[in-house]
């Protein structure tokens, strides 16, 4: 089973490679982008065909390892 986990920022944390993006875009003549959000994409692929087991095992390999909880928020996508 294929399973997608988005890590980003919680809001109101500095993203300062968001900003920094954002100010290239802009050097760009890409005006109309208000903001820009960094995030990371870990893509597993569990031996797990039920789905209510293999997201209550992802969502403790974020607990424990993936995941900053302090700083940052996550989705799990199955």
């Amino acid at each position: 089973m294929k399973i997608v986990v988005n890590i980003f920022l919680k809001e109101g944390v500095l993203d300062p490679q968001g900003k920094t993006i954002q100010k290239a875009l802009h050097a760009l003549n890409f005006n109309n982008v208000n903001n820009v959000k960094m995030a990371k994409q870990i893509i597993l692929e569990l031996n797990e065909n039920d789905k209510m087991k293999a997201n209550k095992e992802v969502k403790k390999m974020c607990e424990e390892l993936l995941v900053n909880d302090v700083i940052e928020d996550y989705e799990i996508i199955i």
